[in-house]
């Protein structure tokens, strides 16, 4: 498979999209999906929203009906085939309050 898919290119256009997280070791959404029930809700869709050309990924967690766990991220195109990002900002919003929360993380 390395052979295959060493001329591909795996950070264009085609990258751009909003993409369902259906597996993940990020801890810090591991423990929010986990501890939903501590806010009176449960997680609905995990999200990664990601837009090559301005440069953005965006994590989103929701909370039914109306709560939303929201992580912005820069990215930086290194290779055909890598990505990297930074984490600029991070909230936790319900539908009448919002917790800003410091963003850490970077990676690949």
């Amino acid at each position: 498979m390395a052979v295959i898919g060493r001329s591909s290119v795996t950070t264009g256009d085609s990258l751009s999209a909003t993409w369902r997280l259906l597996w993940t070791t990020e801890k810090e959404q591991l423990f929010i999906i986990e501890k939903a029930g501590l806010f009176g809700t449960r997680a609905g869709e995990v999200l990664q929203v990601i837009d090559v050309r301005k440069g953005t990924l965006n994590n989103v967690i929701t909370f039914p009906p109306d709560g939303v766990f929201f992580v912005r991220s820069d990215i930086d195109i290194s290779s055909p085939q890598r990505v990297n990002f930074r984490f600029t900002s991070a909230v936790l919003r319900g539908s009448n309050w919002e917790v800003p929360l410091p963003p850490f993380g970077q990676g690949w």
